[in-house]
């Protein structure tokens, strides 16, 4: 963890983060400033723009503490900006919003423009435009609300604009850089020379996971066992005993430690169902073991790919822990959903609850499945539960 300090719509703020979190996860899930978007989460779309030091940046791909000391200003921040309250009446006024997503990043890119380019015209304004993509509108109403505002202070200087121009010149480059060519590339070893190859592995349960290495997204949980942790270690590394634990996983074949099969999830709006295959990464001695997977979603072809670093201590005569460790990464339409404190939390609820089904088969062997728990669970009693448990966090702390 870092110490984060910056300032935020213009109040200061402290705050500890992990190197890879994200500006626009630590604004919304830490600050709550929720107007943030975020969308494709690779700098494409421009929903998540926000101003550093009053320059528009992807806060999906910038780091929080790349911004220690800087000024960050959100679409929650702009209640005095003269620039803005002009936009937003021209945006009202030239229907340049529908579905309103787009629309904070819109905004942002908008401004820059006005104070940057005060003599822009039609054809500059929608080149400018065109890092930022609107699924709704056709971008006629968004150019034409940008004009209004550049023709209304052309016909009509204000003395707050002009101070905001100058201060963004003041701050610009004095001079760009100038690059020097290229060395030419002359190779210090033969290019047929074998190159050595790194052979030494992390044993299981010690391995650096994708999404410590800034890779995906990292979900520490665990859960409790009244039984010895040697019967727990031996029924955990049964996969298919584990499978017929977890609410939607099915496995259809198995050679040893790999598997192949699939995992239905539904989260409110979002449903798939992942078929992939696994492996289980064993160590016995340590009882710690990482199960690697990865599958695609057939309806949204989405791609998922994740760890399960599980180890068992004894913490007791009959008594037992297990700890674990998730870190996954999506890519496709579903991607959006991934990061979100909210699945987070649902995903250790998911595991506090695996945990129980784990538990009551291993005190109840013979028992049929209309026995098993798991099939009482609910996904939307869970998402109650989560919101629940929000809600009392955040009232809460406030007291």
């Amino acid at each position: 963890m870092s110490e984060l300090a910056l300032e935020v719509n213009g109040k200061p703020v402290r705050s500890d983060v992990t190197p890879r979190t994200h500006l626009g996860d630590f604004l919304r899930d830490s600050l709550r400033q929720t107007g943030t978007n975020l969308s494709c989460e690779h700098g494409v779309c421009g929903s998540c723009t926000v101003l550093v030091d009053d320059k528009p940046v992807r806060s999906c791909i910038t780091f929080a503490v790349a911004c220690e000391g800087k000024r960050v200003t959100t679409i929650e921040g702009y209640d005095d900006d003269v620039v803005m309250r002009m936009l937003r009446g021209a945006f009202n006024e030239f229907h340049a919003l529908q579905c309103g997503f787009c629309t904070p990043g819109m905004l942002a890119t908008s401004r820059d423009i006005v104070l940057r380019l005060p003599d822009a015209d039609e054809e500059r304004v929608r080149i400018e435009l065109s890092g930022n993509i609107c699924r709704c509108t056709g971008y006629q109403g968004i150019t034409g609300a940008v004009m209004s505002v550049l023709n209304t202070l052309r016909a009509q200087p204000d003395d707050e604009v002009e101070a905001l121009r100058a201060a963004l010149r003041q701050n610009a480059p004095r001079e760009f850089p100038v690059f020097t060519d290229f060395a030419p590339f002359s190779a210090e070893k033969p290019l047929n020379e074998a190159v050595p190859v790194a052979t030494e592995f992390a044993p299981a349960g010690k391995a650096r996971t994708a999404a410590k290495d800034g890779k995906g997204t990292a979900v520490e949980s665990g859960f409790d066992v009244k039984l010895p942790a040697g019967q727990v270690w031996t029924f955990m590394t049964d996969l298919k005993a584990v499978a017929g634990c977890l609410p939607g996983a099915v496995i259809e074949e198995q050679d040893g430690d790999r598997v192949t099969g699939k995992i239905a999830i539904k989260f409110g709006p979002m449903a798939a169902a992942f078929r992939g295959n696994a492996t289980l990464d064993r160590n016995d001695s340590e009882r710690t073991a990482t199960l690697r997977g990865e599958g695609v979603d057939s309806l949204s072809n989405s791609r998922a790919k994740g760890d399960v670093t599980y180890a068992i201590e004894a913490t007791g005569e009959n008594q037992s822990r297990v700890n674990v460790s998730l870190a996954y990464s999506l890519q496709g339409p579903l991607a959006q959903f991934s990061r979100s404190g909210l699945v987070q939390d649902f995903v250790k609820r998911m595991i506090a609850d695996f945990g129980r089904n784990v538990e009551f088969r291993l005190l109840n062997p013979d028992a049929d499945a209309s026995q098993i728990p798991q099939s009482q669970i609910s996904p939307f009693k869970l998402m109650l539960s989560v919101l629940w448990d929000r809600v009392r966090r955040l009232f809460g702390s406030r007291g």
